[in-house]
């Protein structure tokens, strides 16, 4: 634990409230404006946690890989990562999760806060499938809050911005982190990445 902090801001004191606008535009169901983009949504990061940490994942699949299956529920496939699973060791524990949607050259997010539960039901993983591959699990989410978010960020880091983009190289690769904390050499490091650019691309729902 580091030092305490003795200048806690008052919050209050230092930002304005939300404007009524912005306020009645939280809604705890999902309307059609939401459904729409929902439709193109491609990917989001998840957010979860319990006693033991927290967890913030991202999610990407074809536009509409969440599926609405009515105005208060979303569902979506669990497909394979890293094998850590952290987000549904957390929800197993704690089902409260946070959805966060970016779309593509569009400066606006949305937001899903709700309840999220695992299942194994055959038919809605069935529905959910991709690639020729049926999931594992699917996370059914139960909306409390959905809302839309302005893009300020996005234009802050200059996200989908081509000139921003970061040149392949310019930072260790994957291989070369993994191979420096497991003490393997420069030959290991190549293979891992030969191993890690052709998995990003053809073993994505294996």
């Amino acid at each position: 634990m580091g030092t305490p902090l003795t200048d806690a801001p008052d919050l209050d004191a230092l930002y304005d409230p939300p404007m009524e606008h912005v306020q009645k535009a939280v809604m705890s169901e999902l309307i059609d404006f939401h459904v729409q983009y929902l439709r193109q949504a491609a990917f989001f990061c998840l957010a979860t946690g319990r006693e033991g940490g927290l967890d913030a994942s991202p999610r990407g699949g074809p536009p509409g890989f969440v599926r609405v299956l009515d105005a208060k529920t979303v569902a979506f496939a669990d497909w394979p990562g890293n094998n850590r699973i952290e987000s549904m060791r957390n929800l197993q524990a704690d089902d409260r999760l946070g959805m966060l949607f970016l779309f593509p050259g569009l400066d606006v997010f949305m937001r899903i806060n709700g309840r999220g539960r695992l299942t194994k039901d055959a038919a809605l993983r069935t529905d959910l499938a991709e690639g020729g591959k049926v999931p594992k699990v699917a996370v059914v989410v139960t909306v409390d809050e959905v809302l839309f978010h302005c893009g300020k960020a996005l234009n802050r880091a200059r996200l989908w911005d081509p000139a921003a983009r970061l040149e392949r190289g310019s930072l260790p690769t994957p291989g070369q982190m993994l191979a420096a904390m497991n003490r393997k050499s420069a030959v290991e490091a190549d293979a891992i990445d030969a191993h890690y650019d052709h998995a990003m691309h053809t073993d994505l729902y294996g």
